[in-house]
């Protein structure tokens, strides 16, 4: 009986009001964007040097969303900054695509039989490409590809060959697939931004191999562009890296 009215208590008890956007918790994502704004905003001439220092202070001491927006309000491209939503350090990124995203007939056939072929340097990937390997190699290099689409799929077949896969630092690569007698490796990565490109590998190693890893210091510029097409900038060289 208790438990009864516990229940209906509960039940009845107004749910708790939302908090305004002002009021969310920053975070330091948050933060950082609010402080790039105000970097181009210096850089610009827009802001002296003392008033770039107080506001930059400001941003750091910054405990809400709502202490935040006034910093940024009387610069361009300040609103438009703080409403971006903020990305987690490792965002969710989908892995395999579902059923029916990607066409099933390739944007690109690179086929190798006892011979070499390659798709590497500045060039446009498509949706699904198809790598076929027969006593022969295989090369597919992203590193410096244009993505017109996020979602690419490469579906690779290797018979006493090899298939080499690779991709730039800052996307997101994923894969499925195994070998007889043969391997089938791919070096899983989550990529920050949850707009980058998502390369997926597939298939399958008969007495071959077959590979994917990033390629160290090549970075997609500017991803969310890039994918969208608004921009063919080639990629940066992670001079950290």
């Amino acid at each position: 009986m208790d438990l009864e009215k516990q229940t209906a208590t509960a039940a009845d008890a107004p749910a708790a009001a939302a908090p305004a956007p002002g009021e969310l918790r920053a975070s330091d994502a948050d933060r950082d964007r609010i402080a790039d704004v105000l970097r181009d905003a210096l850089a610009e001439g827009r802001l002296t040097a003392e008033e770039h220092a107080e506001r930059v202070e400001r941003v750091y001491r910054a405990r809400t969303v709502g202490e935040l927006t006034p910093l940024v309000r009387d610069l361009p491209g300040g609103q438009d900054r703080q409403q971006r939503p903020s990305a987690p350090p490792f965002a969710h990124v989908p892995g395999r695509p579902a059923a029916g995203a990607i066409p099933v007939d390739p944007d690109d056939n690179v086929v190798a039989v006892f011979s070499n072929a390659s798709r590497k340097g500045r060039w446009r990937v498509g949706r699904r490409i198809h790598a076929y390997s027969v006593f022969g190699s295989v090369e597919i290099d992203l590193s410096e590809a244009l993505f017109e689409y996020q979602q690419v799929v490469i579906k690779a077949i290797s018979v006493f060959g090899n298939v080499e896969v690779r991709v730039p630092a800052n996307i997101s690569l994923h894969g499925s697939g195994g070998g007889v007698l043969g391997n089938f490796e791919v070096d899983s990565l989550d990529a920050g931004d949850p707009e980058a490109p998502v390369v997926y590998v597939e298939g399958w190693s008969v007495l071959g191999n077959i590979e994917a890893r990033p390629k160290r210091g090549k970075l997609v510029a500017d991803i969310l562009d890039r994918v969208t097409g608004k921009r063919t900038s080639g990629p940066r060289r992670d001079v950290t890296g």
